[in-house]
């Protein structure tokens, strides 16, 4: 499994999804994005309703520098997907970042208290509410590479935006945050 022990070069990040069926519904999400939690909070709904066996849920997380700890916060649920049980420990921090979103971002994108935060502040805020560990797999030297993995395949596939939806490999335009996860099901079926 995953080792979390920062002098060792082997680790793992665990991809981040979920059910195990053929129709592939992909979510590309920036954690503190008002939009992109909307999404996230809808997930397991969504896996309830269309069934674990006929859909598969894979997240992609999709850094923005106008959200201004983007990049701090998204390592960090990387970071997360490397422990014990990482995919659900990546979930946890994801759920803690949504369920405490403005304390993770600035008002307006460009003040607040956060102006006064540093990452060590923002790292130390999360595994308080996460319960999660998450220093040492933060400093991992080599996690940059799982980062890139997410950037890469959000370039390569034309994602610029959080949150924007796949299915089957295909960018779907006309699905939102705002849909309910119903629609989300029948459309996803229907492909």
């Amino acid at each position: 499994m995953t080792t979390t022990n920062t002098a060792s070069a082997q680790w793992h990040a665990e991809p981040l999804i979920w059910g195990s069926g053929p129709a592939l519904f992909e979510v590309f999400l920036e954690p503190t994005c008002p939009y992109s939690v909307k999404a996230f909070r809808k997930l397991d709904d969504l896996l309830a309703i269309a069934g674990e066996e006929r859909i598969t849920i894979r997240i992609w997380l999709q850094s923005q520098p106008w959200h201004m700890f983007s990049g701090v916060i998204t390592r960090c649920v990387i970071a997360a997907s490397t422990l014990e049980n990482g995919r659900a420990a990546a979930k946890t921090v994801l759920e803690a970042v949504a369920a405490h979103r403005e304390e993770f971002e600035f008002e307006h994108h460009a003040g607040g208290p956060n102006m006064d935060a540093t990452p060590n502040d923002i790292i130390e805020r999360l595994e308080a509410y996460s319960g999660i560990p998450l220093k040492a797999a933060f400093a991992l030297p080599t996690l940059d590479r799982e980062i890139k993995k997410h950037c890469r395949y959000a370039r390569q596939n034309g994602i610029h935006v959080s949150p924007t939806f796949m299915v089957n490999g295909l960018v779907q335009a006309d699905m939102s945050s705002g849909d309910e996860p119903k629609s989300w099901a029948e459309k996803l079926l229907a492909a």
